[in-house]
């Protein structure tokens, strides 16, 4: 270890506001990774339709796929590296990665080079968002988890609705291609450059926090179990975290299903571009903004109740979206607004209550199985999207989707105990 290092060991203190200027500075550098991921809500599959004239879903939804599944294993791969080497190299890397994907979306010649930056843009979440989680989490220690989350994903997620918003306009003002990809250029070079030059590592906070719980020796090196023994922990031996897992993966479901057809399903509605960017931006940024009220209340009456009630409020969220009551802008407005409360709820909560569950000696590598497993539902969720609206519409996806998301937090409330105590009962 060097010098600098061991002197910035001897003074590492867990806390928010023992913390407060690298973990807001991680907000901001998630701000810039979630804004990669809303460049692509509004425009990318109009491009398909509109530029490249594709007429099968399932094609089109194919980025999607690309997307979710290099996100997911990535996130396999995110989880090992935080472990063993540094959650800011991981970080750094991430960024590298996504340098070429607003240039291939704005002006790439064909659609296999759009999913060529989707592979790229998968690789770069899954390094890059992971790290600004398990940095947060290390940052903060076990009594503020939830606000942490909660914070960060409100970043990341309020930066997709603000993107997808913004997108929109400027597809509508200036073309689909390559104006509104413009943005994504700025974000990757901020993001490069703030992380290289002003965020610092984290893993000697999680390293401290594993020797104050004194259920491990936790020694220079940091002994992890193998990844295989987490991932079958983390994926169905323990109750816990089944549970977390499942949900993790059908609330991705339904993004990655609204993703695909929301844009599709409300043009052909009639709703204009804007009327559908509005209706993109609304998911997440109710998504991102409500975190920083759910976060703070899965730290004071638990994770259990809000992935519970948060789950079935987006199945709500379906019903409204299919009612022919209202106009399609109306009804898109209002199902979005509910499917982002939901999962302002669902959020926090899930990575919170993986937190609670796993030990700090191999938490990051959990978080990574829990993400794997989440984000795997990306592609569930566009593969089982372009399969039901070949063959039954587009609408008919909303409904399948709100069915399983329904039955999904019936798993939750059956099998799953809550995580979480109170701070008096904290070590």
């Amino acid at each position: 270890m060097k010098w600098n290092e061991a002197v910035y060991m001897k003074n590492i203190q867990l806390g928010l506001k023992e913390n407060w200027k690298q973990f807001t500075l991680l907000v901001l550098v998630n701000a810039f990774v979630g804004g990669m991921v809303g460049l692509e809500r509004t425009v990318v599959p109009l491009v398909g339709t509109q530029e490249f004239f594709i007429d099968s879903e399932m094609i089109i939804f194919s980025f999607i796929i690309a997307f979710g599944v290099v996100k997911a294993f990535t996130n396999l791969v995110s989880g090992i590296l935080a472990d063993r080497l540094t959650r800011k190299k991981v970080l750094i890397l991430g960024w590298l990665i996504g340098l070429p994907v607003p240039v291939l979306l704005g002006w790439g010649p064909s659609w296999n080079w759009i999913i060529f930056a989707n592979i790229l843009l998968g690789m770069s979440q899954g390094l890059a968002w992971s790290m600004t989680v398990n940095m947060k989490i290390d940052l903060v220690g076990p009594k503020k988890r939830g606000l942490a989350m909660g914070l960060n994903e409100a970043a990341g997620y309020g930066a997709v609705g603000f993107t997808a918003l913004l997108t929109g306009y400027l597809a509508s003002a200036y073309g689909l291609r390559p104006a509104p990809f413009y943005i994504g250029i700025f974000y990757t070079l901020a993001g490069l450059v703030i992380s290289m030059l002003l965020i610092k590592d984290t893993m000697g906070h999680a390293k401290l926090e594993a020797a104050q719980l004194k259920k491990t020796v936790v020694d220079e090196t940091f002994h992890k179990p193998r990844l295989g023994w987490v991932f079958a922990e983390t994926s169905w031996k323990n109750r816990n975290l089944f549970s977390i897992s499942q949900a993790g993966l059908i609330n991705n479901l339904n993004d990655g299903m609204s993703w695909g057809v929301f844009p599709l399903l409300f043009v052909s509605a009639g709703v204009s571009l804007e009327g559908v960017g509005w209706i993109k931006a609304v998911y997440p940024v109710v998504w991102g903004v409500g975190q920083v009220i759910t976060g703070p209340m899965a730290d004071r009456f638990g994770r259990k109740p809000l992935i519970v009630w948060g789950m079935i409020l987006q199945a709500i969220g379906h019903v409204v979206i299919g009612l022919e009551a209202f106009s399609p802008l109306a009804s898109g407005l209002a199902g979005s607004i509910l499917l982002g409360m939901g999962t302002a709820m669902v959020y926090p909560a899930l990575l919170a209550a993986v937190s609670d569950a796993a030990h700090p000696s191999w938490r990051a590598s959990s978080l990574g199985v829990y993400r794997f497993w989440r984000d795997i539902g990306y592609a569930v969720g566009a593969l089982m999207a372009g399969i039901v609206a070949t063959y039954l519409g587009l609408i008919w996806a909303v409904h399948v989707a709100g069915v399983i998301t329904f039955i999904s937090g019936l798993v939750v409330w059956r099998n799953m105990k809550e995580t979480w105590v109170s701070d008096s009962s904290q070590t």
